[in-house]
């Protein structure tokens, strides 16, 4: 079953990826996460995204496109990045979820995959 690890970050984290001081043990750690599942051959997709501050967001209201600079409203954690992986049920999910390192500054959802339209 494919499942969609959606990747949240805080602002730290974000600050952390271009800081000359502390980018190397940040990359490390995501290094050796997508090395383990790249190993383990779970990999369908997965993305990095740029921080927040280079978001658009959309929304139509009353028929009127309305758009605005950045991410939806103030929140402490922002999405990062997500993985789609392949792997048996929930519970291997979560162990892989465990081990991406915003889980331990921000959060990992987990979300099963849409089959497509009309799938046996």
């Amino acid at each position: 079953m494919q499942y969609m690890l959606i990747l949240n970050e805080t602002a730290a984290d974000f600050a952390d990826r271009n800081d000359p001081a502390r980018a190397d043990g940040y990359w490390a750690g995501w290094n050796t996460f997508i090395g383990a599942m790249a190993a383990a051959g779970i990999v369908v997709n997965g993305d990095g995204l740029l921080p927040p501050e280079t978001a658009t967001t959309v929304r139509i209201r009353d028929g009127e496109q309305i758009v605005e600079d950045g991410p939806f409203a103030d929140s402490k954690e922002q999405l990062a990045g997500y993985f789609v992986i392949e792997v048996d049920d929930l519970d291997a999910a979560l162990a892989w979820a465990a081990q991406a390192p915003s889980a331990a500054t921000a959060s990992v959802e987990i979300r099963p995959v849409m089959p497509p339209p009309n799938a046996a």
